[in-house]
């Protein structure tokens, strides 16, 4: 058993040199290699995570700019929908009251034609007259005159 530990205390110390080695290596790689390769990794998933949140950010920011926009265009078809309705609520006024005046001018055309009849039936009446005595003199005339007296 003295020989085993022996060999065992043998092995360990020739050992020493490569288990130095091995952390001398570890550390190297430590330094040299890990510590700069993680700090890449980590600036390029923080580039990486920031380009998604500001891509986020923007997809936010361009939601709310179309939301924006189609209250605008909403806002703008109904006060053109308002416009197009006075418009046409204007004409139709307007053609209301063409209506009305042409109706009073035809009335009042009407009315003087009438007061015209009116006035040349009157003017026809008192011809008629004139003439429908004068008829009766000449027939009275005639009818009382002596029978061969104007043949």
């Amino acid at each position: 058993m003295d020989q085993t530990l022996r060999q065992l205390g043998e092995l360990l110390l020739g050992s020493v040199p490569t288990v130095i080695l091995l952390g001398l290596l570890y550390a190297l790689y430590t330094m040299i290699v890990h510590r700069p390769m993680r700090r890449v990794l980590d600036e390029r998933r923080n580039q990486t995570e920031g380009a998604i949140e500001r891509s986020r950010a923007d997809i936010a920011s361009a939601d709310a700019r179309t939301g924006e926009y189609e209250e605008k265009l909403r806002a703008a078809r109904a006060a053109v929908f308002r416009a197009q309705e006075a418009k046409r609520r204007a004409a139709l006024e307007a053609r209301a009251n063409a209506v009305h005046e042409a109706r009073a001018r035809a009335q009042a055309q009407v009315e003087a034609a009438k007061a015209a009849i009116e006035a040349d039936r009157a003017v026809a009446e008192k011809s008629l007259q004139g003439e429908a005595e004068a008829l009766a003199r000449e027939i009275a005339r005639r009818v009382l005159e002596p029978a061969g007296v104007g043949r």
